[in-house]
């Protein structure tokens, strides 16, 4: 029994601790019909939605087939990591950081590894990682905690878009730059077409859970693509505030369990359990009048600071449900939290899904990984904390 939890609280150690403020906070503030109050329905229905119907796009290979044709057209390492990393920024804004990680970094590992370039292996993924991650900034799709931030701060999707699109353009600079210090190498085409030819597999087999290879072998694969267009188009929809969340949730629900109820095993219930505890934690923290008017204070005007130093520590998704409960500047957090993303390696949790692919694929250099890593994102962290401050 021990063990389970042990082995729990390493594999889910946010959801851990969230679950164990929660309960704490339950001493100082008895429960009562207000915590239902505390818990935005919205935000966790949106989340869910969204993860299925990503979940299944990924199933039926919709974003490495898309990647695949791509990669045929490439025939330099520069442009080879180019590709990867962009497609990693601008897939991000759309199916998440994470789900863009976990789609194209074992790409990467298996077509450097068959163009024998693995010494580049550490440097593209890094940079793929934090092109996620600053990438996904830029609309309230792109992570948990943009659409948290999104749902329950009021702005448009234009006032958003326009909050953070400053960093992302210099973001898309930086990451261009670092790529132009790689070198020239020459790659075959032949080898881009036989990566093509063993992408999928490959890749369903290091994306533990999802259910690639069974849902590829359905005779309906394209009627599988139209239903789950038509669902995500529903979704954001939701997400504009044109079509009310219990809709959509029972559609998609109701969707998957006709078309493929598998893919709802792939869902990150222990993210949709975080928000949960977090709900309850912050609703009783500010029923605490001495809690609140303490952390209140400290958030005044230092919110993007706050968001970037509390990231570090809990990673940014907490942080933004953390933080969001003491501050009315939602843009100040959403920029915070955002930057707060990088710097180490437990800022985003979507970073360490590379770092956990990089180790999978017999990768043994973690110092070296750690080193870079470590290394790049605080130059990117440095130059757009900088530009926030000139902007904020």
């Amino acid at each position: 029994m021990f063990t389970k939890v042990k082995e729990l609280f390493q594999k889910e150690t946010v959801c851990c601790i969230a679950f164990l403020l929660a309960v704490i906070s339950i001493f100082f503030v008895s429960p009562s019909k207000n915590y239902i109050s505390y818990i935005d329905f919205r935000v966790l229905a949106l989340l869910f939605c969204l993860m299925a119907v990503v979940r299944g796009f990924s199933s039926i290979g919709v974003f490495t087939r898309l990647g695949t044709m791509l990669l045929t057209h490439v025939h330099s390492l520069r442009m080879l990591s180019a590709l990867f990393i962009f497609l990693c920024f601008f897939f991000s804004m759309l199916i998440t950081n994470d789900v863009a990680l976990i789609t194209f970094v074992p790409f990467t590992i298996l077509v450097l590894s068959m163009a024998e370039q693995k010494k580049f292996l550490i440097p593209v993924i890094v940079l793929e990682t934090i092109a996620a991650n600053l990438g996904s900034m830029l609309t309230p799709l792109g992570n948990p905690q943009n659409l948290y931030l999104y749902t329950i701060s009021g702005l448009s999707i234009g006032a958003f878009v326009r909050i953070m699109l400053p960093y992302s353009f210099v973001s898309a600079i930086l990451l261009l730059i670092f790529i132009l210090f790689l070198p020239k190498d020459t790659v075959s085409t032949a080898t881009a077409t036989n990566t093509a030819n063993s992408t999928n597999t490959v890749t369903a087999s290091n994306t533990s859970n999802v259910i690639c290879e069974a849902v590829k072998a359905h005779k309906n694969s394209r009627i599988l693509f139209t239903a789950y267009l038509i669902l995500f188009l529903l979704c954001l929809l939701t997400v504009l505030h044109i079509l009310p969340y219990q809709i959509i949730f029972l559609l998609v629900l109701t969707g998957f369990l006709l078309l493929d109820y598998r893919v709802l095993k792939d869902v990150d219930y222990f993210l949709l359990l975080t928000f949960l505890c977090f709900f309850i934690f912050i609703g009783n923290m500010k029923q605490i009048s001495l809690v609140h008017e303490l952390i209140s204070k400290l958030l005044v005007h230092h919110e993007v600071l706050m968001g970037i130093g509390a990231s570090q520590i809990i990673s940014n998704v907490p942080a933004a449900i953390l933080l969001s409960g003491f501050t009315d500047d939602y843009s100040a957090l959403l920029i915070g939290v955002n930057l707060g993303g990088l710097g180490t390696l437990i800022a985003s949790l979507a970073s360490l899904i590379s770092f956990k692919f990089y180790t999978n694929s017999n990768g043994s250099d973690t110092r070296r990984f750690l080193g870079i890593f470590t290394l790049y994102n605080v130059i990117f962290l440095g130059v757009l904390f900088v530009l926030s401050l000139i902007l904020c």
